[in-house]
């Protein structure tokens, strides 16, 4: 769907729903969705600024995050940080979102395509965190780009598991000293994680064990 030029009617309200978060600053809703190929054509502000602040929250966001909940080294916290703040992360939390079909574009649908919904998501983020500080920004991430990434280490398990048995991964979860403890088995081999959250012991458990198996068939 491409929005009317205006983006009147219930739109801004049905973005906004999408988000999870409702703007006092309305100009910085519109100005998030506004592609440059519409902006430049109309003399409006487009996302590309907001898709510059935006990354740079991101990366402070995932880090923090990483920081509180993992006690491990840098490097592995900074491949950890790829994952999360790659173009494909983005893409899958901008289609989670369902955000896409809010785009103020000029041109084919073909305008909107590659980059474009990491960039929106980007921006979108640049936009909150200016709206409504660094706590709205990070609820706005831990709805759908953490969710995203957790959701996808456990169902890669899952979906290598069943390539090969139809009994599923089996995890087991328990409170332990700050956070929660987690351990996975599957196909004769178990792996174990630790999290701030059951989901998040569960899927860093759920990491391990696909290393595991990734080490024998190397």
């Amino acid at each position: 769907m491409k929005p009317s030029e205006d983006w009147d009617g219930n739109i801004p309200q049905l973005a906004e729903r999408a988000l999870g978060y409702t703007f006092q600053n309305k100009a910085l809703l519109k100005q998030c969705f506004t592609h440059k190929s519409y902006g430049d054509s109309r003399k409006e502000e487009h996302n590309e600024r907001l898709e510059f602040l935006g990354d740079a929250v991101l990366q402070l966001a995932v880090s923090e995050a990483l920081y509180l909940r993992e006690d491990t080294d840098e490097g592995r916290m900074t491949e950890t940080r790829k994952r999360f703040v790659s173009r494909e992360a983005l893409n899958r939390a901008a289609k989670k979102a369902d955000i896409l079909k809010f785009m103020r574009y000029a041109g084919g649908e073909d305008t909107v395509g590659g980059k474009t919904p990491s960039n929106l998501f980007e921006a979108i983020v640049g936009a909150i965190y200016l709206d409504g500080g660094m706590n709205a920004a990070r609820a706005f991430l831990k709805r759908y780009l953490e969710e995203s990434e957790f959701c996808n280490y456990k169902s890669l398990l899952q979906e290598y598991v069943q390539e090969r048995t139809k009994r599923p991964p089996e995890y087991t979860t328990q409170a332990v000293e700050n956070g929660y403890g987690c351990t996975v088995r599957a196909l004769g081999k178990e792996a174990e994680g630790f999290g701030a959250s059951k989901k998040l012991a569960e899927v860093s458990a759920a990491e391990q064990l696909l290393k595991l198996f990734k080490e024998r068939t190397e």
